[in-house]
Order: structure tokens, then C-alpha cells, then sequence
């Protein structure tokens, strides 16, 4: 299998503690991450041809990508509760 850019514990390497609690702790946070994991995976796919999309269509999977990892950023970043 190749590697899959964009993975949440790369890109934020110092808070992989913070994820993996909060992915137990935090229903929304969990939900976002797995919604987050699933697109970037069908992005990775469009990207390598693996599940060809039009340009269009892998724009808009980009475009929520980023939202969602921005917002799961936001909460990552947060003042804990």
C-alpha cells in the first residue's frame, strides 16, 4: 500500500497525544476525524488514478478536506474545557 499524504498524526506531529484523546473523549472530534480519514483517502485515490474523478469533483474533495482539517485544528488547538 503507498503512503497517504495529508495523515492528521503527520501533519500535527505535536499534537498526536491531543488527537488520540480527543478521538476517545469528544464525539464531534472522533466524528470529524473519521470523516477527515475517509476523504483523504478518496482524494489520495483520484490523485493516483487508483478511482479516476473529474477535476471538478477532486477540487471540491480538496476543498472539504481543508475545511475539515481546519476545523479539527481549531479544536485541537482550543483551550481544553
Amino acid at each position: 500500500m503507498s503512503h497517504t499524504p495529508h495523515e492528521l498524526l503527520e501533519d500535527f506531529p505535536e499534537h498526536a497525544d491531543r488527537i488520540t484523546e480527543l478521538k476517545t473523549t469528544d464525539a464531534h472530534f472522533a466524528r470529524l476525524s473519521e470523516e477527515y480519514h475517509a476523504l483523504n483517502r478518496a482524494v489520495h485515490r483520484a490523485e493516483t488514478n487508483v478511482e479516476p474523478v473529474d477535476a471538478l469533483a477532486e477540487q471540491e474533495m480538496r476543498k472539504k478536506r481543508a475545511a475539515l482539517k481546519d476545523e479539527l485544528y481549531r479544536i485541537l488547538t482550543a483551550a481544553p474545557a
